[in-house]
């Protein structure tokens, strides 16, 4: 099985909008690593927010969790009792991945697996909630009542950790991101071709926020306190913690 990322190194003749296939998810770990900066900080700071965050007989999410590298640092770090984990996908390869994945490792914790678009998934007596890469995925008219119904799924003083790629609204800035971003892919054997055709494929698929307006769909959806606590180059990751008097 191919594990390096080379899906775009030859010439596509017709390329398509990039999905989450099989010839993704055999590659999906070395193409994240290789394409996002500071990914595993992001990961290991999961694990460190879920284990601070989670409350007794509560439920954990992971929504687009991919091969469940997000839900395997939450499983590893919870120490609060009656706690589970779900996490959804919409890829099934990705699903059956990550439950061949997770099953590799001992835990008490329950992970249930979903494969669904998580824009229909009910989040319900929530503690944590992740979106680790998600949200720029998910159309952008119904990115507001995702948010929405995260927030009021989440028990008082529950936190969403939301990672994305940004766009800045100065365009100086934005461009020296996005070059710096190209720069590490380059450092990490990417060609011009890969990056190219890549940047293509996700072109219809991957529609990014600025900071600014993730920040207010936070705040209008109720979130009592948000920040950015991550950022390298064009990709970041916020908290937003609910009321710890909300209802």
């Amino acid at each position: 099985m191919q594990t390096k990322d080379q899906i775009f190194a030859a010439p596509i003749a017709r390329l398509g909008d990039f999905c989450f296939d099989e010839q993704v998810v055999d590659v999906f770990p070395d193409m994240i690593q290789r394409s996002v900066p500071g990914y595993s900080n992001i990961i290991s700071a999961i694990g460190m927010m879920a284990a601070r965050y989670a409350q007794p007989d509560s439920r954990l999410y992971d929504l687009g969790c991919s091969l469940g590298a997000a839900t395997q640092a939450m499983r590893r770090n919870l120490t609060q009792s009656g706690c589970a984990i779900t996490a959804v996908d919409l890829s099934h390869p990705m699903i059956e991945r990550a439950r061949a994945h997770l099953s590799g490792f001992k835990s008490e914790v329950p992970v249930e697996l979903i494969e669904a678009d998580i824009c229909d998934i009910t989040i319900d007596n929530a503690s944590v909630v992740v979106l680790n890469f998600t949200l720029q995925f998910v159309e952008p008219e119904k990115r507001a009542a995702l948010i929405k119904r995260i927030h009021d799924g989440l028990r008082p003083g529950g936190i969403l950790i939301l990672s994305e790629k940004f766009r800045f609204e100065d365009a100086q800035v934005n461009e020296l991101l996005i070059d710096l971003h190209l720069d590490f892919k380059r450092a990490n054997g990417y060609s011009e071709l890969e990056i190219s055709q890549k940047r293509n494929a996700l072109e219809n698929v991957m529609r990014t926020d600025t900071l600014a307006v993730h920040q207010a769909r936070l705040q209008d959806a109720g979130f009592a306190h948000q920040d950015l606590w991550f950022q390298c180059f064009n990709f970041g990751s916020m908290i937003a913690i609910k009321a710890c008097d909300a209802q």
